[in-house]
């Protein structure tokens, strides 16, 4: 990689059509069993393609093997229930339907690496990889448990980092923490959101980032 300003992508790729439906978010899998890890390793060797087609030059897995940037990495920890749902205000812009943080949470497994080392095997090219922050992790829950946004925030940093070194053994030369919660709770930000970002990127040697961006473009945001 030798361009002066090298390009990617900020996130997420459109998934294909057969194996999520379009322009959905929380889109349900079409596929089921051994059928839908075959079919996201498919759409990610797609949406790499697509991206080397195009000239990038940091490429990334289009989070096509996650329904949600958020929810996706919660859905593999303990301490959450996604049955016993809450309706939360999402950035202070629209309500949503989100699980409940019931006792302490816990990374029982890694979330990522298997698709990241998959990714690392189709390409030589620079491979980022996009992780939630831990105060859009916090705006996206319900939390019956810790009562504290602060507090859980740095709980959720601890699990982030150890996704983050695992992610970076792997292979990957970038990871992006996307907080699009930064742009709304500003003082929260200065007092505890920055720093609950650096210590999900604690002892990290690969390259980080930062994503802050609106959101999605639906309704409540544009």
């Amino acid at each position: 990689m030798n361009t002066l300003l090298p390009t990617s992508t900020a996130g997420s790729l459109p998934k294909p059509t057969w194996l999520a439906q379009p322009e959905t978010l929380w889109s349900p899998w079409k596929l089921h069993g051994d059928a839908l890890l075959e079919g996201k390793q498919d759409a990610l060797c797609l949406a790499l393609h697509e991206q080397s087609s195009a000239g990038i030059d940091i490429v990334s897995d289009g989070e096509q093997t996650r329904q949600h940037f958020v929810t996706t990495f919660i859905e593999h920890l303990s301490g959450v229930d996604f049955e016993n749902r809450q309706t939360v205000r999402i950035r202070d812009r629209y309500d949503a339907s989100v699980p409940t943080v019931v006792g302490t949470v816990a990374r029982r497994k890694p979330v990522f690496v298997d698709d990241a080392r998959f990714l690392r095997a189709q390409t030589r090219q620079p491979i980022k990889w996009a992780l939630p922050g831990p105060m859009t992790m916090i705006d996206t829950l319900y939390d019956s448990h810790y009562k504290s946004r602060e507090k859980l925030a740095w709980e959720f940093a601890v699990l982030l980092n150890q996704e983050a070194r695992e992610l970076e053994a792997a292979g990957v030369d970038i990871i992006q923490f996307d907080e699009p919660a930064f742009n709304v709770f500003f003082d929260e930000v200065n007092d505890w959101g920055i720093a609950t970002l650096e210590r999900a990127l604690e002892g990290l040697k690969c390259e980080t980032a930062v994503h802050i961006c609106y959101g999605y473009g639906i309704k409540a945001n544009t």
